[in-house]
């Protein structure tokens, strides 16, 4: 029997699917063919932030910026990324820490809205995670949190001179705002899977 188009996506066979489908042309995302990793998506402020945060821990191998759409009524596109990461290095259960704690996951937000909080999942056995993770950041925080767990159904690139945005160009006011404080926490509160310094374009 012939897999769905869904299927051969979420297995990382078909990335001329991805690229024909959902990609812009300047840009797919590169799946890795018979490589231990796994993938989720995650979204709920500037996706230049969210880049730059993922990309900052061990363990992630990939992290492609844009814009990504669920099930209705989530079904527009909102700013988020797509993480591909090495479960033997770091968990499911830690990134979505990682993400609830550095955007407003308490914020309430329409699920219609460019930037709603979500966990975008890749395979239905990816949910009950990452509903515990968002179940325990509530009852430690003592807030509702209005972060949604979403089966991913689409992605969009952002432009190219977007990508990377903090690795091309750290200096940036933007960067340097709203960026940096979040990777500060990150290596306070996450130091085992966290990098010390951010690699940049310049190797630095």
């Amino acid at each position: 029997m012939l897999m769905s188009s869904w299927t051969k996506f979420r297995r990382g066979l078909l990335p001329s699917f991805l690229a024909t489908n959902w990609a812009r042309p300047r840009r797919q995302l590169r799946l890795c063919v018979g490589a231990e990793v796994a993938k989720l998506g995650f979204g709920g402020g500037c996706h230049w932030c969210t880049e730059g945060v993922f990309q900052a821990l061990r363990g992630v191998t990939q992290v492609d910026q844009g814009f990504v759409q669920a099930d209705a009524p989530a079904d527009t596109w909102a700013e988020g990324v797509i993480v591909t990461f090495d479960p033997s290095v770091i968990d499911l259960k830690t990134l979505s820490e990682v993400h609830l704690r550095t955007h407003s996951a308490t914020r309430a937000r329409s699920p219609r809205g460019r930037y709603r909080s979500a966990i975008y999942t890749f395979e239905d056995s990816q949910r009950h995670e990452a509903e515990l993770a968002i179940t325990s950041f509530a009852d430690e925080s003592g807030k509702t949190v209005h972060t949604l767990v979403l089966p991913l159904r689409g992605f969009r690139a952002s432009d190219e001179c977007y990508q990377n945005y903090y690795r091309t160009d750290p200096s940036r006011p933007f960067c340097r705002r709203y960026i940096d404080p979040k990777l500060d926490f990150i290596r306070r509160h996450f130091s085992e899977v966290a990098f010390p310094e951010v690699k940049t374009d310049a190797g630095v």
